[in-house]
């Protein structure tokens, strides 16, 4: 098999798990959210790789919404007393971001690379 052949992964499938982008092998982290400098399978540069907010925004998103649902839920179906909502209220908006934030910048990222997204430059 060719060094130089590497099939199409999706975005999602390498992503998700936090795998390059490129080889679907070696990390694309080098801590919890911080982006390798380079592949340590293939040797792909990850200096590409700029989600800025967006992960955070998308995370956000979500984790408010069904939060603010689930804990409105409970309220409407149940009425319980407000040591309740705080033990359904921090794992829901607390963990659930943590948890989601990671796999979220990933796909981001897998799906900058596999578009060839760059920063908008102004011609002159």
């Amino acid at each position: 098999m060719n060094e130089n052949y590497y099939p199409d992964f999706s975005p999602f499938q390498t992503g998700m798990r936090g795998k390059c982008p490129r080889c679907g092998r070696g990390p694309l982290f080098s801590g919890f959210l911080r982006v390798a400098k380079s592949c340590s399978a293939c040797g792909l540069d990850f200096s590409f790789a700029d989600a800025g907010d967006g992960a955070t925004w998308f995370v956000m998103l979500f984790a408010c919404v069904f939060g603010v649902g689930s804990i409105l839920g409970v309220e409407i179906a149940y009425a319980p007393t407000w040591w309740v909502h705080v033990l359904i209220a921090v794992p829901v908006l607390i963990v659930l971001p943590v948890v989601l934030l990671r796999p979220v910048k990933g796909l981001l990222l897998a799906q900058q690379w596999k578009t060839g997204a760059r920063e908008g430059r102004i011609a002159k």
